[in-house]
């Protein structure tokens, strides 16, 4: 072929190339404006359109919906790679799957390895009102699509790109909220009337261990069963003053089950990051003690990746589509390993976010192009190191086990009986590090047996949404001195994302983190502790030794359905102890059926065929009824839940709860508190946390919205619970016959209502009551275990010690100062000075004795305070019982 052929041919093909790009629309030609243009938002009917227009123009896309959110959209993502990977995608998802789940030997790995493409996902939206993350998203989609340059193709060729929209419901939300406005002057994304993920607001990015919400599980799936991507990138705001972004690698501590070839992986592509930032002259990237983000925390969008070996990436960056400016924070200013070129105060621009965050995502997409191989084979090494972990005798560290090394070297201890000590030092960390007792476990059983097996499938469905391998025995079995039935599940830790098995098994051990010693507590970034099995009530048995049986195991990702036939007989009855049998109670109900319960807290009910047809469409598990004694009809309660304007978290949260377990109830605010009449309208009224405030009202308060400024249709949202207006209206419902159920800081009402209690954990300065300081008591989230008074009806259905979700909560104990005609009864309490399970609890023995919740009448009515959140995030199924109790008349 001639020079002259050669160059007609590439000039035809730069043409198509060219012509190919110039049919991508931009994101201009869309929307109308460029992304990140000062005062404007896109909201999601314009960005599915702008997607779908992405994926017809350009052979570089595929739009996959990976399901419904809660409001019914589709949630999409887009699959950016070359041409060619896009016809062969369920080849390297294959690859992926075969490399995190390492049941192939290393040979296999390594031509995997060679063969495969490296899987990164980049999310954008979660946080709605954080605004920069769904329009870098899109901005991104438009320019890996359009771009020629040598590091797109590079990238396109030896990388797939999962580009995932978090929340598509709230960006409709919140942009339309910012966008309503002509006037840019007046445009504000605050005060919007309603959280942006329909239940959970902000919350949506603490639901990714139990994946309650559709979005979610939406998500979960893909990441941790479909596609399992090596590295997932999570795009969030706002940075610290003073900084622009918020980067890896992050501070300590991180969780001691992780793989330390995690760490260093974090370490690599958070260096990546941050050199490119400096390499294009984008000043104010901080890092690790730059800012309060850890890896301890499981749960979250980014760091529940961690516990499955991927390299999990979070941002903050400032910015919003209203121009602001970067302050001045002398502090900051000083260069320093954590921040090396700090960033100057100036003028801020929506654009100079975007352009901060396309260069990241290129950073990220840069480094695994480069790195493919040793992403790929590390996600299988890690999880073969977990295998073999999972498949000998192993001993993890802790805090606890480094006190108790500390501790045998204090006392001289010779160390454990016929291990010889090879260095001086040696017997001492062999007392512990070789203990039988402190074997990480080899597994573990639920048996079939259990009180409330639908709540421990449940449990086991969170696990198998998070891709954990499950077995189920097909015959009875025995392990050790135990025999176990059929039907009985296994969770084993030989497996790659031992992990998350470990972590929602067995308890967290948060270290003692203080600035510095006898000083404040660090706080954790989010919870300390939050062992599911534990939170759940699931019983189960921890197998330290290797065991076998007549297991087999599930079906990855495929969830487990209970199976329950209803029993025979004239009179039925469903066990309290089985959260499912209030769902069921419920539609009997509201089929006019009858239903009465004992004084074990047993409901009753008739065999009839009515009754049957609801027990079968509700799976749970019922019996013949015996001679039960006394029992006490049910009927229906008209349940009146707060909420706020703009949304209560907590409130969502039970909204959600209340529907899952058929619950009809009306949200009220407080206009409708202080309008009176409640007893017409209602028999119980539940206050989350945050509804009542102190009797002491803070002097400075956040200035709500002009109610001028809000639609005529949200404005009998606006209103505070107030001592004024409110509380005298609670005082009338409770005196004419209402139930109220508080949780959290609204037991404050117990002290509107002038009951002879006061806070359990107060110390007397100067003659002047006042709450420990830190430095004494400190408990962030963590569980704790509490001791119950089983005979009262409003704990019908609890174990004598239950484990409790406790972050600061209130805790309380007589006040015999009070002159008060109304007597508190305790009915859960703290009887241990070490109540601690799983997280943190710096001086836990000021529990001793306190009382985590009581019950008092008040005139003809019915008061109710839970200190700890018993309904925490939809994870507290072992306390669920505790509201529920309250819930009929």
């Amino acid at each position: 072929m001639n020079y002259c052929k050669i160059l007609g041919l590439a000039f035809c093909m730069a043409c198509v190339s060219l012509g190919t790009s110039a049919q991508v629309p931009s994101p201009k030609a869309h929307f109308g404006f460029d992304i990140g243009e000062n005062y404007k938002l896109a909201n999601y009917t314009q960005t599915e359109a702008y997607f779908k227009k992405l994926a017809a123009a350009s052979d570089r896309v595929k739009l996959v919906s990976i399901g419904k959110t809660e409001e019914g959209r589709d949630q999409y993502m887009l699959i950016v790679s070359s041409p060619e990977n896009l016809a062969k995608l369920e080849t390297y998802k294959r690859i992926s799957q075969q490399l995190a789940r390492a049941r192939i030997t290393e040979v296999e790995a390594k031509k995997l390895t060679a063969d495969g493409k490296a899987i990164v996902w980049i999310d954008g939206g979660l946080h709605a009102n954080e605004t920069v993350g769904i329009h870098q998203l899109i901005e991104t989609a438009w320019q890996l699509c359009s771009r020629q340059d040598a590091e797109t193709n590079a990238i396109l060729d030896k990388v797939i790109v999962l580009m995932t929209h978090a929340n598509p419901d709230g960006q409709e939300l919140i942009s339309n909220w910012y966008m309503r406005h002509a006037d840019t002057a007046k445009r504000t994304i605050s005060f919007a009337p309603r959280l942006y993920q329909k239940y959970v607001g902000h919350d949506n990015n603490r639901d990714f261990f139990m994946l309650n919400m559709k979005e979610t599980q939406n998500i979960g799936r893909q990441l941790f069963v479909e596609w399992l991507p090596q590295i997932m990138y999570n795009h969030h705001q706002a940075g610290p003053a003073g900084t622009v972004v918020a980067g890896p690698p992050y501070r300590d501590p991180f969780n001691y089950v992780f793989d330390p070839v995690l760490m260093t992986s974090l370490d690599a592509v958070g260096a990546a990051m941050h050199n490119r930032m400096n390499t294009e002259g984008k000043p104010g990237y901080t890092q690790r003690n730059g800012s309060v983000f850890s890896t301890w925390y499981n749960g979250g969008l980014r760091t529940t990746t961690y516990f499955h070996n991927m390299i999990g990436l979070l941002t903050e960056i400032v910015g919003s589509p209203t121009p602001s400016a970067i302050p001045l924070v002398p502090a900051r200013l000083l260069p320093n390993s954590d921040s090396p070129n700090p960033v100057t105060p100036r003028a801020w621009f929506f654009r100079n976010s975007i352009d901060y965050s396309v260069s990241l995502n290129y950073a990220v997409l840069g480094y695994a192009q480069r790195y493919r191989d040793d992403l790929l084979f590390n996600i299988y090494r890690m999880g073969r190191n977990s295998i073999e972990r999972g498949s000998r005798d192993t001993w993890s560290f802790s805090p606890k086990k480094i006190e108790a090394i500390q501790a045998a070297v204090r006392a001289g201890d010779t160390g454990a009986a016929g291990v010889p000590a090879r260095s001086p030092n040696k017997k001492f960390f062999d007392t512990v590090m070789t203990a039988r007792a402190n074997r990480d476990a080899r597994g573990y059983i639920i048996p079939a047996n259990q009180p409330d097996l639908n709540t421990a499938i449940k449990f086991l469905n969170a696990l198998i949404r998070t891709g954990i391998e499950v077995e189920k025995a097909t015959e009875a079995f025995r392990v050790g001195e135990k025999s176990y039935p059929a039907g009985s599940f296994i969770v084993k830790t030989d497996q790659a994302f031992r992990p998350h098995v470990l972590d929602m098994f067995e308890p967290q051990d948060h270290p003692n983190d203080f600035k510095y010693p006898g000083g404040p507590p660090v706080a954790p970034y989010d919870a300390a502790g939050w062992t599911l099995a534990y939170l759940m009530n699931v019983k189960f048995d921890r197998i330290s030794d290797a065991f076998s049986g007549p297991f087999s195991r599930l079906p990855v990702g495929e969830l487990i359905a209970p199976s329950h036939k209803p029993a025979k007989g004239k009179s039925l009855v469903l066990s309290g102890r089985q959260n499912d049998s209030f769902r069921a109670v419920n539609d009997l109900l509201q089929k006019g059926i009858e239903v009465r319960r004992d004084q074990q807290g047993n409901f009753h009910i008739p065999g009839n065929a009515a009754a049957v047809s609801v027990l079968s469409r509700a799976n749970v598990k019922s019996a013949m009824a015996k001679a039960s004694g006394r029992t006490t009809s049910l009927k229906p309660a008209r349940i009146a839940l707060w909420d706020t304007y703009g949304g209560s978290m907590a409130s969502g949260w039970v909204r959600w709860l209340m529907e899952q377990f058929h619950y009809p109830a009306t949200v009220i605010y407080p206009q409708d508190i202080d309008a009176g009449n409640l007893n017409a309208k209602f028999d119980v009224i539940v206050f989350v946390g945050g509804a009542i405030p102190p009797v002491q009202q803070p002097a400075s308060r956040q200035p709500g919205p002009d109610p001028n400024d809000i639609p005529e249709a949200f404005r009998h949202m606006l209103g505070r619970i107030t001592a004024e207006k409110s509380i005298p209206q609670l005082k009338r419902f409770l005196e004419e016959g209402g139930t109220v159920v508080t949780i959290g800081s609204s037991t404050n009402l117990a002290y509107h209502l002038g009951l002879p209690v006061k806070s359990a954990v107060n110390e007397v300065v100067n003659g002047r009551e006042r709450k420990l300081p830190e430095e004494k008591y400190y408990i962030p989230g963590s569980v704790l275990q509490a001791e119950t008074d089983q005979s009262a009806a409003a704990m019908y259905g609890m174990d004598k010690l239950t484990d409790v979700y406790f972050d600061d909560s209130p805790v309380f104990k007589r006040d015999s100062s009070v002159q008060s005609p109304h007597v508190v009864k305790p009915l859960m309490w703290f009887s241990s000075a070490s109540p601690l399970r799983s997280g943190w609890a710096w001086g836990q023995a000021s529990l001793t004795g306190a009382v985590a919740a009581f019950e008092s009448q008040y005139g003809k009515g019915r008061f109710l305070a839970f200190g700890p959140e018993i309904t925490f995030r939809a994870q507290t199924h072992g306390t669920f019982k505790l509201l529920f109790n309250q819930l009929y008349k």
